[in-house]
């Protein structure tokens, strides 16, 4: 066997251990954060979700009190449609359809906005969240840390209780949006055409 086949091995021992060797020798801080955990838990997510609740408390107790009265309408002809004349059941059933279709109506408004509405909040949150999370790995000095699509990470490398944990110690409320930025202004001098002095 040749000198140069004899060295193949070596020099791929020698290149492998190179390639190595670069990244071990500066250490990487890595931490996994349960965004879905934290997204829970997080008091911000609480608050959110308690001012929705009381955002949409009257609709419901609106809704709560048509629904009860029309049970008690569909009761009463139940009861009371056999000895009634004939026009005024007619009209009775009628009128008991209408509120029937309004309750609906009313019913599907009521979840297309609060769906709506929470995923707006729950959007918000979870922007801040984020901002956190980056704050917190900044403060800590975290290289990098991973969110959704882990499937296993050691206990030390989930930092998820410490985000919390941080959050916790910031008030329950979101923060107001920031203003969006003003567009610069523009120059009234008129520009020149291409070529032109």
């Amino acid at each position: 066997m040749s000198t140069f086949n004899r060295s193949i091995p070596l020099l791929a021992f020698c290149v492998c251990g190179l390639v190595m060797s670069g990244p071990a020798s500066a250490e990487i801080k890595m931490g996994v954060v349960n965004f879905q955990k934290l997204l829970e838990d997080a008091p911000q997510t609480k608050t959110a979700m308690q001012a929705l609740e009381n955002e949409f408390a009257p609709r419901r107790r609106e809704l709560l009190t048509l629904q009860n009265d029309l049970k008690a309408r569909d009761e009463k002809l139940q009861k009371e449609g056999a000895v009634m004349a004939e026009a005024d059941r007619a009209k009775a059933e009628k009128t008991l359809r209408d509120q029937q279709r309004k309750f609906s109506r009313k019913a599907g408004e009521f979840q297309d906005d609060a769906s709506t509405r929470r995923n707006e909040e729950i959007g918000k949150v979870q922007r801040y969240l984020v901002t956190e999370i980056q704050g917190y790995a900044n403060a800590q000095g975290f290289d990098l840390v991973l969110g959704d699509g882990v499937f296993f990470a050691k206990g030390p490398l989930d930092i998820t209780a410490q985000v919390l944990a941080v959050l916790a110690t910031k008030p329950a409320t979101l923060p107001a949006a920031a203003p969006a930025p003003k567009a610069p202004a523009t120059s009234t001098t008129p520009a020149k055409p291409p070529g032109g002095k």
